[in-house]
């Protein structure tokens, strides 16, 4: 665990590369699949300036990332796979690997799909095949991190991009060039380890190509600043739904009904059922509960829960929190 500790950790390095290091892995990476190293190495703050500058760069050579990368990968496959065999093979996956690879691809993919949209837009044609291509010929670096721990690497081809995995972030391997990107500056994920953060950008490189998020869903910059001044009308006003999610999510459901003038629609002994309909969008239903446990002080605290749009009563609401039909739900004391 210590070890797979230690690749997590690389995962989600920031700070400046260890330029010398990354440039020794990755001629030695060269060398180690027969290959002449590259002519020059050249630096670039980020990905998507990476995929700038190769697009610029015609006399860089054809990749060669099967050799550098894919090939020494798939051999030690091989020869793990028929040491450990398939149930060996699955179950040392899992212990390893499989514990970094959802929260770092889903990292990836959101740089792959940040890089298509600051170059490209929303377009689809041949200039977003092309941006899509070059990212498909990086070599991850730190975010290569998954499948490594699952490998010795020690040394050879494997500890060749491992020792750029310590040291830097994403590179193209080309016949002449090779191009390494820094690691970002800044990266803030939540408990469930998807992007966010609420006052700047989620991901940061040196260059300031950046990433913004709210618990994992891409926002524009301009719209986390804003979120600090939201108001009941802007937040109806928004016609993005998932935009407006957001909104309230960080306003609060809670004093979102109350700060708009929401009246109660049912109230019984479990609770007091409110609702506010959205344009677009599912209505914000909630049941408000009294704790009936006093606190120290001997007040008693309040607990909004949010519930499906066909609640009808309180009860049916509080009893949907708890997986049960409102005729099953009659608690001997409720907490």
């Amino acid at each position: 665990m210590e070890e797979l500790g230690r690749w997590r950790a690389w995962a989600a390095a920031t700070g400046p590369a260890d330029r010398a290091a990354a440039e020794d892995g990755v001629r030695r990476a060269y060398r180690l699949a027969g290959l002449a190293e590259p002519e020059r190495v050249v630096w670039v703050g980020s990905p998507k300036a990476a995929v700038t500058l190769i697009r610029e760069l015609p006399d860089r050579g054809p990749s060669v990332r099967d050799a550098v990368r894919s090939a020494p990968w798939a051999r030690e496959r091989r020869r793990l796979h028929a040491e450990l065999g398939a149930t060996g093979w699955s179950a040392h996956w899992a212990a390893t690997g499989r514990r970094l690879w959802d929260s770092t691809q889903a990292l990836v993919d959101r740089i792959h799909a940040g890089v298509i949209e600051d170059l490209v837009g929303r377009d689809a044609g041949k200039e977003a095949a092309q941006v899509r291509l070059l990212l498909l010929d990086a070599v991850l670096g730190q975010h290569d991190a998954p499948w490594l721990a699952a490998f010795p690497c020690e040394d050879g081809a494997l500890g060749a991009l491992a020792q750029v995995c310590r040291s830097a972030g994403w590179w193209w391997p080309f016949a002449r060039v090779a191009v390494l990107s820094e690691r970002p500056v800044a990266l803030h994920r939540d408990e469930a380890g998807r992007l966010d953060h609420g006052d700047g950008p989620a991901l940061a490189y040196p260059d300031g190509f950046a990433l913004h998020a709210w618990r994992g869903m891409p926002v524009p910059a301009d719209f986390l600043a804003e979120l600090r001044t939201l108001t009941p009308e802007r937040i109806r006003s928004e016609e993005n739904a998932e935009l407006r999610r957001v909104m309230l999510e960080y306003y609060g459901y809670d004093r979102y009904l109350a700060d708009s003038g929401a009246r109660p629609v049912h109230q019984d002994e479990t609770g007091t059922l409110w609702r506010i309909d959205l344009v677009d969008d599912e209505p914000v239903v909630m049941v408000e509960v009294l704790n009936s446990t006093p606190e120290p002080d001997g007040t008693r605290r309040t607990y909004w829960l949010r519930v499906p749009p066909s609640t009808r009563t309180a009860k049916q609401g509080v009893a949907w929190t708890f997986g049960l039909q409102p005729e099953a739900y009659a608690p001997v004391r409720e907490t």
